[in-house]
């Protein structure tokens, strides 16, 4: 005798059954759904208008530091990096240090020319060259590490490298 509230194991099988087969037939709605989710959100960021932060604020004013007036604590990071190329930043005292080197070179005459440096809203943005020997410059066989260092005032900005 069956109690009350209680349902054969037939009809527990044949529920769980029906159960199954619902759950089948929604598998399509519920996988288009999270598909249309899903491009919707990769949509998204593509329709946003982000505002540009590149834009060029200002031209910084900067001074290219001969190897002897660069800090000591930079100077050593710089000889310790120097062997590939290398883009680093150094504040002291209100001062901003920006280096960036090239790596070895097969030959001397190699030099490091700073094409611009200016500030943006978010970042402070350099752009060097590496600059080959002059035609006709008399070079010497032995591997150089072509590197700038600029010295401006400080800001507490990212620094990027173009």
């Amino acid at each position: 005798m069956e109690q009350a509230g209680c349902k054969s194991g037939d009809e527990k099988l044949s529920q769980i059954r029906r159960a199954k087969a619902e759950a089948r037939k929604m598998r399509p709605a519920c996988f288009a759904l999270s598909a249309a989710v899903l491009a919707f959100s990769v949509c998204i960021p593509g329709c946003v208008k982000q505002t540009d932060t590149s834009e060029k604020l200002r031209d910084l004013e900067f001074t290219v530091l001969d190897k002897e007036a660069v800090p000591p604590e930079l100077s050593g990071v710089i000889e310790e990096k120097k062997e590939k190329p290398f883009q680093l930043s150094y504040g002291d005292q209100g001062v901003l240090y920006i280096a960036e080197g090239y790596g070895g070179q097969p030959t001397s005459g190699y030099s490091v020319e700073v094409n611009s440096l200016y500030e943006t809203e978010d970042a402070v943005c350099i752009r060097t060259s590496l600059m080959g020997p002059e035609k006709g410059e008399e070079t010497e066989e032995t591997v150089t590490y072509p590197y700038v260092v600029v010295q401006l005032e400080y800001i507490g900005k990212d620094i990027v490298f173009n």
